[in-house]
C-alpha cells in the first residue's frame, strides 16, 4: 500500500488550560499572607479594582478617621516647639550620635517641618512612612566588619577576613576549607591560619569554627573555662551525646560529679552563635477557618473573614471612563482589566468557598479527635475528603496547604489531620491513627520506670496487647526516632544520670 498524504476531519473533546484557570488554581495553595500580597498587587495595577472595607468590624468611625488624620498635621503644625537633637545632646554633654544614632546630623523633627510649610499636606498627599525610621536589624556580616577594622590594621589581613566572613554560613561555622581560601586570595595556608585565629575573637564567641568540637572549646576559652580536662571532654563528643558517662569517665579520668558538673557549663553553651543575627521576622500564625460547639454539641465552621480579602469590580468608573476611550489600545486595555477584576472576584469567592468545604468536611471526619483528644484521631486519606465533597484529591492537596484551623484542642495544620492508618490486631475493621500510635508511644515513654526502661520490642507488644494496635518493631523505632526520642539504651543512661545527680 502506497504512502500518500491526505485530508481528513475529526472532532475531539480536551482539556484546556487556560492563564486564568492555572492562575485561580494556585491561589488555592496560597497562604493568607501570599493572598493578600497578590491581591494588594491587583489593585495597584488593575484601575477598576477598589479594596471593600465595609465588612472591616475594625474600621474607625469618620470621626476617628478624622481625628487620626489630623494627628499627623498637629506634629506638622507643631512641631517647631520640639527642640533639635542637636541640644538635647547639648543638655547631656554629648554628641549627637550617641543620643540619635540613626539620626545623626539631623534635627528629627524641625529639620522636617522647615521644609514643609504649615497646611501643606494635601488630601492625595501621603504621609511619611514611619517604618523608614525604624533601625534595621544589623546582620552578622556587617558586625563582623565593624569588628574587623578594630582588630586587624593590615590590609592584606583585612582582606582575608573578608573573605573569611563571606565564607559563613547562617550558624557561624566557617563553610570552606583554608585550602581553598588561601588559593583564591594567592596567600599561603599558615597566613590564612593566622587571620583566622585573630577573627576568632570577634563577639559572639565561637564564630569562625570549623566544627561543633571549635565552636564549643572557643566560648569555653572566651569564658576562661577550657582546662585540659574541659578540652578531653571535648576530644569525646560521642561518648557524651551518647551519655555514656562510665567509658568517658575511663577515657578522660574525671569522676561521675566532674563529668556532671562540665556538662552543665556546655549546656549554656550556643553550638550555633550565627543564628543570634537571624533577622527573619517571626510572622504569627493566624488561623483561616475557625471551629466551635454549638450548644446541641454539633460543630460551626466559619471561615476567618479578617483573612479574606475583600475586592470589588467598580463598574461605575468602568462606564464613565469607557465613553471617553477613543483608540483600540485604550478600549482593550479597559476591556481587559474589566475581565481581569471580574475572573479575582469569582476566584476569590471561590477559593473562600472551598476552603470553607473542605474544613467542614475535615471536622465532620474528625468528630472524635476534636472531642476526645488525639487518641480518638482517625486515620483520613486526601482521597477519602475529595470523595466525600466530589472534588479531584489535588484540589483537596493544594486548599489544605498552608492553612490552619482553630479548634478548641488547639490551632492545627489542615494537613495534621490527614494520617496513615495502621490494622488492628483482632483482625477486625478499626483502624488507628498513625499520629494516635505516636502519641501513644511518647505517653508510654514519658511514664517508664527508669528502672525498667521501655525497649522497641516492649511497646510494640504493650500497643498490641493493651490498645489492639498491630505494629511492628521497626514501625516502634520509626515513629520514635521521628519524634527525636533516644534509643532505650541511651534513655537508660540518661535516667540513670538524672538519678544519680538528684
Amino acid at each position: 500500500m502506497a504512502l500518500s498524504p491526505r485530508l481528513e476531519l475529526r472532532q475531539a473533546q480536551s482539556l484546556t488550560l487556560t492563564p486564568q484557570l492555572m492562575q485561580s488554581i494556585r491561589l488555592l495553595q496560597l497562604s493568607h499572607l501570599e493572598i493578600n500580597s497578590f491581591v494588594e498587587a491587583e489593585l495597584l495595577r488593575n484601575p477598576l479594582l477598589e479594596s471593600d472595607e465595609s465588612g472591616d468590624r475594625d474600621a474607625p468611625e469618620p470621626e476617628a478617621r478624622e481625628t487620626a488624620s489630623s494627628a499627623y498635621e498637629d506634629v506638622v503644625d507643631n512641631g517647631g516647639h520640639l527642640d533639635s537633637a542637636v541640644n538635647v545632646a547639648g543638655a547631656l554633654d554629648t554628641d549627637v550620635e550617641n543620643v540619635y544614632p540613626e539620626q545623626v546630623a539631623q534635627d528629627s523633627v524641625r529639620a522636617s517641618t522647615l521644609s514643609r510649610q504649615p497646611g501643606s499636606v494635601g488630601a492625595g498627599e501621603d504621609a511619611p512612612d514611619l517604618d523608614q525610621y525604624v533601625s534595621a536589624n544589623i546582620s552578622l556580616t556587617d558586625h563582623l566588619n565593624e569588628q574587623v577594622a578594630f582588630l586587624i590594621r593590615d590590609l592584606g589581613e583585612r582582606l582575608i577576613a573578608r573573605n573569611l566572613i563571606d565564607n559563613l554560613d547562617e550558624a557561624g561555622y566557617l563553610a570552606a576549607e583554608l585550602e581553598v581560601i588561601a588559593e583564591q586570595l594567592g596567600t599561603d595556608v599558615e597566613h590564612v591560619e593566622t587571620v583566622l585565629k585573630k577573627v576568632q575573637a570577634c563577639e559572639p564567641a565561637g564564630l569562625f569554627a570549623r566544627n561543633v568540637k571549635e565552636c564549643l572549646a572557643l566560648q569555653l576559652a572566651d569564658r576562661d573555662r577550657l582546662d585540659p580536662l574541659m578540652a578531653a571532654l571535648l576530644d569525646h563528643l560521642d561518648l557524651l551525646a551518647g551519655h555514656d558517662f562510665v567509658q568517658l569517665s575511663r577515657k578522660i579520668g574525671a569522676t561521675l560529679e566532674d563529668i556532671t558538673d562540665m556538662l552543665a557549663e556546655i549546656r549554656q553553651l550556643d553550638p550555633r552563635p550565627g543564628r543570634a543575627f537571624d533577622g527573619a521576622p517571626v510572622q504569627a500564625i493566624v488561623a483561616d477557618v475557625f471551629v466551635r460547639q454549638r450548644p446541641d454539641g454539633s460543630w460551626a465552621v466559619e471561615l476567618n473573614s479578617d483573612v479574606l480579602p475583600r475586592v470589588l469590580v467598580n463598574r461605575t468608573y468602568y462606564a464613565s471612563v469607557s465613553k471617553k476611550t477613543r483608540s483600540a489600545e485604550e478600549k482593550n486595555f479597559l476591556v481587559d482589566c474589566l475581565q481581569t477584576a471580574n475572573w479575582l472576584t469569582k476566584s476569590l469567592d471561590q477559593r473562600a468557598q472551598t476552603i470553607l468545604k473542605v474544613a467542614t468536611e475535615i471536622v465532620r471526619q474528625q468528630d472524635g479527635f476534636l472531642q476526645h483528644g488525639v487518641t480518638r484521631l482517625r486515620p483520613m486519606t486526601l482521597k477519602m475528603v475529595a470523595e466525600a465533597i466530589d472534588m479531584h484529591e489535588s484540589t483537596v492537596s493544594r486548599v489544605t496547604a498552608n492553612k490552619y484551623l482553630s479548634t478548641p484542642r488547639g490551632l492545627f495544620e489542615m494537613k495534621y489531620f490527614f494520617t496513615t492508618a495502621l490494622g488492628s490486631s483482632s483482625g477486625g475493621t478499626e483502624e488507628h491513627s498513625a499520629e494516635a500510635v505516636r502519641h501513644l508511644i511518647r505517653q508510654m515513654i514519658d511514664a517508664e520506670d527508669p528502672r525498667k526502661i521501655l525497649s522497641d520490642d516492649t511497646i510494640a507488644e504493650r500497643l498490641n496487647e493493651g490498645h489492639g494496635i498491630d505494629v511492628a518493631r521497626r514501625t516502634v523505632a520509626k515513629y520514635r526516632e521521628g519524634m527525636n526520642i533516644p534509643s532505650s539504651v541511651i534513655r537508660r543512661r540518661q535516667k540513670k544520670q538524672l538519678a544519680t545527680a538528684g
